[in-house]
């Protein structure tokens, strides 16, 4: 842990005034230009499958599909039936049976999706095959009970599933599996453009928010946060990007996004990407993320065990970006903010004190009981911010914000706080469509007196126990006009992943681009 000079710490915190800071400095140790990722199946879309590829049919049932343009024998096709039937294989939604022997084919995979498989479901299957063939290296044949179009969600689950970040190993390292996988099907073309149109989008989208929640973070902080979004950017067409550095965050005194990072020599950003398509409305949606890209818990020192994994605590960040990505890179006719408040939180003779009171722009104060309850702080200012900027018709803030969530929900569901009943709605209809699922959560109007302070507006914590989760969210909506549809996604229990799932392998999950991406959609 890196301790600054004597003459930084007699400076005084950023509270009612803003204060001179640190310049930022690079990352160290690590030259992330020569490390990327092993590589990922290319994924392409034919009339016939190519010949010594391993088979993967998508079953809807225990009846072995047609297969039009798959190399398979009338004797092969009995030797699987008997196969089926000896397995007791029904086709239910993630069942598998894997057979080898049979023909050229090096393996059969047969994956259910269930008797009527809607889009979700086909991308389940397809995540599962991705996941089941990892370790394989020769080239993957789809084919089964889907149709033209539908031959794309497959693909997407496919992409999903078959993420990997392994790009700072240098021994021991996994060979990735480099033959391209195939989806057989009466209409490729079409199945093509709805994968290229659509569902690529939307995996470029999450595979760029678990790459910047996956990074260590001397790689990832502020400063680089941003750089790497506009290269993700680059030459997209309808976004604007634009920055806030702590200069001008001080001129326009926003004191509770600079107060959390001072303590670092690492400088705090406000990141704003812009997203309008053809046609969309003038008012846009704001998609408003924590973005803390280390968090040690500042002057409230976390516990030592586990605080590595604190590198991903700007995932809600991150996936506000990665939900504008797609839409961008997808032409989509909507109109959104994703922004990133993004700090780092370190211990240091600069850095806040519990008991500091802090200033938003608008001139609220904040008693900051708990320097380790920052996310709250850094929405503050950005949601102030955003809306009296971009005047959207609605704020979502999406934050992996407390522990409380996570005794609540597990890693099951993300926690919904919101105010507006028909954006409530609209969040738990995108999460179950996207399978990014929701849980309501109370707003109850006793908690909002608990956060009052003595001595200045609010106070980020209360003392002692108490509904944290809610808590939290009441101290964000403190900070968003009432007038205003607002929604908070508590993220802290999905974020990362302890054991693979078809769509989402082990690490850092991307949780909330597909759910952002399916609300934008739906025009709520």
């Amino acid at each position: 842990m890196r301790m600054k000079s004597l003459l930084l710490s007699a400076c005084l915190s950023l509270a009612l005034a803003p204060a001179a800071m640190a310049q930022p400095i690079t990352g160290s140790g690590v030259a992330p230009a020569t490390a990327t990722n092993s590589a990922e199946r290319a994924i392409g879309f034919a009339a016939s499958a190519p010949a010594g590829a391993a088979l993967v049919v998508v079953m809807s049932d225990a009846t072995l599909p047609p297969l039009d343009g798959v190399a398979l024998s009338a004797a092969e096709r009995q030797a699987v039936a008997a196969a089926i039937a000896a397995a007791g294989f029904d086709g239910k939604a993630g069942s598998t049976l894997s057979l080898r022997g049979i023909g050229a084919h090096p393996r059969i995979l047969l994956i259910g999706a269930g008797s009527t498989p809607a889009s979700l479901a086909l991308a389940e299957a397809g995540g599962k095959a991705a996941q089941e063939l990892k370790s394989e290296a020769h080239p993957v044949t789809i084919a089964g009970a889907f149709g033209d179009t539908s031959a794309a969600d497959v693909a997407y689950g496919f992409a999903l599933g078959q993420y990997r970040f392994d790009r700072y190993k240098t021994v021991d390292k996994k060979t990735p599996p480099t033959g391209a996988v195939t989806l057989v099907g009466a209409n490729p073309s079409a199945a093509e453009a709805a994968f290229n149109n659509r569902w690529k989008p939307l995996a470029d989208g999450v595979r760029l928010s678990r790459d910047l929640a996956n990074e260590p973070a001397n790689v990832i902080y502020p400063e680089s946060f941003v750089a790497r979004v506009r290269d993700a950017f680059a030459g997209a067409a309808g976004v604007s990007i634009e920055v806030l550095d702590e200069a001008a965050m001080r001129k326009l005194g926003m004191g509770t996004l600079v107060g959390v990072g001072q303590g670092s020599p690492r400088g705090s950003r406000l990141l704003a990407v812009r997203y309008r398509g053809a046609g969309a409305p003038a008012a846009p949606m704001a998609f408003i993320g924590k973005g803390i890209t280390f968090d040690s818990g500042g002057i409230s020192l976390k516990p030592g065990t586990g605080m590595w994994d604190m590198k991903g605590d700007m995932s809600g960040a991150a996936s506000a970006i990665g939900a504008a990505l797609s839409l961008a890179r997808s032409k989509a006719p909507v109109h959104v903010v994703a922004v990133a408040a993004l700090a780092e939180n370190m211990p240091d003779g600069n850095a806040q004190r519990p008991g500091d009171v802090t200033r938003t722009m608008s001139g609220k104060t904040i008693e900051m009981l708990n320097a380790d309850a920052e996310g709250r702080l850094v929405l503050a200012d950005a949601n102030e911010y955003i809306a009296q900027t971009y005047k959207p018709r609605a704020i979502v803030n999406i934050a992996t914000l407390t522990g409380a969530i996570v005794s609540a929900l597990d890693d099951q569901y993300a926690g919904l706080f919101a105010r507006d009943e028909k954006l409530a709605s609209a969040l738990i209809a995108a999460g179950t469509a996207s399978g990014e699922e929701v849980w309501r959560m109370p707003l109850h109007k006793n908690y909002a007196e608990k956060i009052k302070s003595d001595i200045a507006d609010i106070r980020n914590i209360t003392p002692g126990q108490g509904p944290g989760a809610s808590i939290g969210a009441h101290v964000i909506g403190y900070f968003v006009d009432e007038a205003t549809p607002w929604a908070h996604l508590d993220i802290a229990g999905v974020n990362q992943a302890d054991k693979a799932s078809p769509l989402v392998p082990k690490g850092m999950s991307g949780f909330g681009v597909r759910l952002l991406d399916q609300l934008a959609r739906s025009g709520e």
